[in-house]
């Protein structure tokens, strides 16, 4: 926000700043009506102020005369505060890929729906190591600026406390923040899973009402996501309760307490979490990447009763499909390929590839319009 504000000479009117934040109480007018467009930062902080834009829109509206930016969505704020419902245009700002952070300018999701897959001889040179710091550090910006990893889990400390503490009171009243903690550590350990409302309410001995919210608020403060079940009519057996995932790699080792010294010591325990981790965290990029495409793309995720499951299934707006799988070993028995080619085989035509995701070194197609491919060509050329 801020180069978009300066490249339109226009200051950014920060709410978390005291000053701001009283200028836009006391007078909300002067803040609208300065010229346009007029930037403002954690808007969900002093919702009121939205009447104040309702105003001036109403006298006259052109599109990006205000551009808001918050740490919270806007379908969170209470439904009296949605002063601009049908009148914006809302884009979540997510964390950075690693094509982003790179800067390799990658696209393969893009290649998938345009039915490109290329292949190569040449083997991945990425390594476990590397994986495993790629998925601890995320792609939150002001994470990638800190120096060490020490103060890297000190920021995602401090982002979460933030997110605790303060953003989260100004959405809803909250009970417990302990509580609220509580339910995010548990859920967030649920990450690459089918959800488990019953198992969190348990473990934080609150009500499954009060549990929901919270999984409800968390949402919306953009630490996790709730992957819903794609294609229950595909196949009757079709498994129709939502996956979680943490919106960021980085907070959810930071909240597994996941690092590279527990995976060098091969414990068990971690070496699971970050299997789960790395779904997320390949889930997440695949999804980011789609956002790029011109067509709007659904996301979700399929599974049977008797325990079929594609990671995540990417829908196109004309029924395109294109089906990810993940697996964190460095290799792909044909076996683990039968749900893509399941699916393939329901949707036809429709079904324009399948891609399993793993860890190892060799990118090769293993079956019509199913591929199996390294992790790192998310952010790196096959080709």
């Amino acid at each position: 926000m801020a180069q978009l504000a300066a490249n339109a000479g226009v200051p950014v009117i920060d709410l978390d700043q005291d000053s701001y934040r009283q200028l836009a109480a006391n007078s909300p007018s002067v803040v609208v009506g300065e010229g346009l467009p007029v930037f403002i930062d954690e808007y969900q902080r002093l919702p009121a102020l939205l009447d104040a834009i309702k105003a001036r829109l109403n006298q006259h509206t052109r599109a990006g005369m205000f551009v808001l930016a918050g740490s919270a969505s806007y379908d969170s704020l209470p439904s009296g505060t949605q002063a601009l419902t049908g009148r914006l245009q809302r884009m979540a700002v997510m964390p950075l890929t690693q094509t982003e952070i790179d800067r390799t300018g990658n696209h393969v999701i893009a290649d998938a729906f345009d039915g490109h897959i290329a292949h190569s001889a040449r083997l991945a040179t990425t390594t476990r190591g590397q994986y495993i710091n790629r998925v601890m550090r995320g792609g939150m910006p002001l994470a990638l600026t800190q120096p060490t990893d020490a103060d890297r889990s000190r920021w995602f400390g401090a982002h979460i406390r933030q997110s605790i503490e303060r953003d989260a009171g100004q959405l809803r009243r909250i009970g417990r923040k302990t509580s609220l903690r509580d339910v995010l550590a548990r859920t967030a350990g649920q990450t690459g899973s089918v959800l488990n409302i019953a198992k969190v309410t348990q473990d934080v001995a609150i009500s499954w009402e009060t549990t929901s919210a919270y999984i409800e608020l968390l949402e919306s403060l953009f630490l996790i996501m709730r992957l819903p079940a794609w294609g229950v009519t595909v196949l009757p057996r079709s498994v129709e309760s939502p996956k979680v995932h943490v919106v960021d790699s980085g907070v959810g080792a930071h909240l597994l307490r996941l690092s590279a010294a527990k995976m060098a010591r091969l414990d068990p325990a971690a070496l699971t979490e970050f299997g789960h981790l790395l779904e997320s965290f390949v889930v997440q990029e695949s999804i980011r990447q789609s956002t790029w495409l011109e067509e709007p793309v659904s996301a979700g995720y399929w599974r049977t009763r008797d325990g079929a499951e594609v990671d995540l299934v990417l829908e196109r707006y004309d029924g395109a499909v294109v089906a990810i799988e993940v697996k964190s070993a460095d290799h792909v028995p044909n076996q683990q390929l039968r749900p893509l080619k399941t699916l393939r085989d329901r949707l036809g035509s429709a079904f324009l590839a399948g891609i399993a995701f793993h860890a190892g070194q060799a990118g090769y197609q293993a079956d019509d319009r199913i591929h199996v491919l390294p992790i790192d060509r998310l952010w790196t050329q096959g080709d």
